[in-house]
């Protein structure tokens, strides 16, 4: 957690703030690409993160997505909250057409696995992310959805 998470969980928050996820995603591709990596707008809120990279389900093109992840057991938990939109996020439908994605995390690049986290693990894995960031609280709050949990795991070199 750094010094402007608590700024970031009040802005993640608001209301109309999945309105707004578009333009919040073209700004960060670009701080990206501008930093050759090494800035997201989740650093700047001193929160951890990946970029998740799979490809499209129906044009196979490689998509990358910016997201929140919670480390764990050698692995990452991701939810597809869409900040409580009604709609599920397009990168979980791709994930879930796929078999392997890649992630980037702390500049590196890692092949992974992954499977969708149910029942009481999921319950455990929820709980987990919302000691990073609460805001997912909100988001299941303002959605009739269940909000999809991803566990995903690096996949060993020459496997």
């Amino acid at each position: 957690m750094g010094i402007l998470t608590p700024v970031a969980i009040k802005i993640g928050a608001v209301s109309w703030m999945p309105k707004l996820l578009p333009q919040i995603e073209k700004w960060d591709t670009r701080l990206q690409r501008v930093s050759n990596g090494r800035l997201s707008a989740l650093d700047i809120a001193g929160l951890p993160n990946i970029t998740l990279t799979v490809p499209g389900r129906k044009s196979g093109v490689p998509r990358s997505t910016p997201l929140l992840c919670v480390p764990q057991d050698g692995g990452w938990l991701i939810a597809g909250s869409y900040f409580g939109a009604k709609r599920m996020p397009v990168w979980v439908l791709n994930l879930r057409a796929c078999e392997k994605a890649e992630i980037i995390y702390r500049r590196k690049t890692i092949e992974v696995s992954w499977r969708e986290v149910t029942g009481a693990e999921r319950e455990q894995a929820w709980q987990r992310m919302l000691a990073v960031w609460p805001n997912f609280a909100v988001y299941e709050k303002r959605t009739e959805r269940t909000i999809p949990v991803f566990f995903l795991s690096p996949i060993a070199s020459g496997s």
